[in-house]
């Protein structure tokens, strides 16, 4: 393993230990590494580090990415803000669908991969600027995507910047609707208040800087 990998490794294990800080067994918590603004190399010292399942918040990055990458790839979760018209390019490689928050883009995921895994994102703080549905219309919806006959796993959030404590009540309220709607898995914290998501029954973190340092400067790109 060469110097950025053994980096990467450490770091991984150093995540480990955050989750395990907080009285969770660190075997229950998925770790998705985010590769946003980094290169393919990021995304091969991942699968290095033992890491199969990587996150991309933009569909050019995600697709520049998978074709500059020797197969097997990994496990492409697609985490960003979605437009319906980049489903089809994606769908042949989108192994989980993070980010669906309304029934048309459902739609359009179950036209293009059929039975395609999906979590229902959630915007629990209620931030304009942040995708995700209400809260309150969480239920609706994920009935409809079953409908659709896409499989719902589970839910995603993104606290609010800033203080993780006051990302709390956010991951509490989504741990609380995945309860009553019996889904397993819910993609809540990341590198600055993975602690706080965990300790409200997270079991899948987005880590991309805890593993791969500060990220370059980001791109006026769309996904």
């Amino acid at each position: 393993m060469n110097a950025d990998g053994e980096l990467v490794a450490e770091r991984l294990a150093a995540v480990r230990l955050r989750i395990e800080a907080t009285g969770v067994d660190p075997a229950e918590v998925g770790i998705l590494a985010v590769t946003k603004g980094f290169g393919p190399q990021a995304v091969e010292l991942a699968l290095g580090a033992g890491l199969i399942e990587v996150g991309e918040n933009y569909a050019q990055e995600l697709l520049a990415k998978a074709d500059a990458l020797a197969d097997p790839g990994p496990q492409w979760h697609f985490i960003g803000r979605l437009q319906r018209n980049k489903v089809r390019t994606l769908a042949p490689l989108v192994h989980l669908w993070q980010s669906v928050d309304r029934v048309p883009l459902g739609r359009e995921i179950a036209r293009h991969a059929p039975g395609a895994a999906v979590l229902v994102q959630v915007n629990g703080s209620g931030e304009p600027q942040k995708g995700g549905c209400a809260p309150t219309e969480v239920p609706a919806l994920v009935r409809e995507l079953g409908d659709l006959g896409l499989v719902v796993r589970g839910l995603m959030t993104v606290g609010p910047a800033g203080d993780p404590e006051a990302a709390r009540a956010v991951f509490h309220l989504v741990s609380r609707l995945a309860d009553d709607l019996e889904l397993d898995l819910r993609s809540m914290g990341m590198t600055a208040d993975l602690e706080v998501a965990v300790e409200e029954g997270s079991n899948l973190v987005r880590v991309g800087t805890a593993l791969f340092g500060p990220r370059p400067a980001a791109r006026a790109v769309q996904g």
